[in-house]
């Protein structure tokens, strides 16, 4: 199967499509190469295509390594390694960056985020950007770490000191959740979805056939998708949640359900 009818099949349209056939130039690559190869950083929606997109191709998971800057990263880049090269001998072309600023600045992700824009960076160089107060902690590829030492200094009206750092030393933001505990009639993905996003079951049903919702990072349209604990639910505006436990049934037939819902 050519790579054109690899995207067609994953339904790869757009932008998706440009930066997922990347992916399979940068595999291929590595293995005509014999060299490391890496891709720019992917969202996990666009992790999970590439993985799918791997396997149309029948290029093993073993042969890259995902790569985010810290364990738990949701940004990450896939190293491909050629065969005589092992994961924890291979370098990782991510560098760690802060942003140090006075706190009364109290910058955001936005405020940042907008002026790497503002200088010409694309997102897929930027992995996660760790805000706190008076500094940000963000992951970058190589290519582009001088450049942001030698020229990023500010960020709407707040000036900005920019340093290397090692990746120990970042500042990890705790996830913030908080714990809701529900019962629902089944574990249908619009019972739970409505449950998760506070709405209707029949918004919630709609939400998902109009293709906004994904289940474990992909698109999902099936309102009658079951759920099993683990699994992630998010909705572009709305949020993302874990079902994190099944109970039993209650008195009345109901499914008892505890949802972890990122804040």
């Amino acid at each position: 199967m050519d790579k054109g009818a690899m995207l067609d099949r994953l339904g790869l349209t757009g932008e998706d499509r440009l930066t997922l056939a990347k992916v399979l130039d940068r595999a291929e690559q590595a293995e005509q190469r014999n060299i490391p190869a890496a891709t720019d950083f992917l969202s996990p929606q666009q992790r999970m295509l590439a993985l799918d997109l791997l396997r149309l191709a029948g290029i093993s998971e073993t042969a890259c390594v995902c790569r985010g800057g810290y364990e738990g990263a949701e940004r990450q880049i896939l190293q491909f390694l050629p065969d005589w090269l092992e994961p924890e001998n291979a370098e990782s072309p991510i560098r760690c960056l802060r942003a140090s600023y006075r706190e009364e600045d109290k910058l955001t992700h936005r405020d940042l985020l907008g002026s790497l824009m503002g200088m010409g960076v694309v997102r897929e160089k930027i992995g996660d950007l760790l805000v706190g107060p008076g500094s940000a902690d963000l992951l970058v590829l190589e290519g582009i770490a001088d450049y942001l030492l030698q020229n990023w200094s500010s960020a709407g009206r707040a000036r900005l000191h920019v340093t290397a750092i090692e990746p120990e030393n970042l500042h990890i933001p705790a996830v913030r959740r908080k714990e809701v505990r529900d019962t629902v009639s089944s574990l249908r993905l619009d019972a739970v979805a409505a449950s998760g996003f506070r709405m209707a079951r029949g918004k919630a049903a709609a939400l998902i056939e109009s293709g906004r919702v994904q289940l474990n990072w992909r698109e999902c349209v099936k309102p009658d998708k079951l759920l099993s604990p683990g699994d992630v639910v998010s909705a572009r505006g709305f949020g993302k949640f874990q079902l994190s436990e099944v109970g039993g049934l209650t008195r009345k037939g109901r499914v008892s359900i505890v949802l972890q819902v990122y804040v």
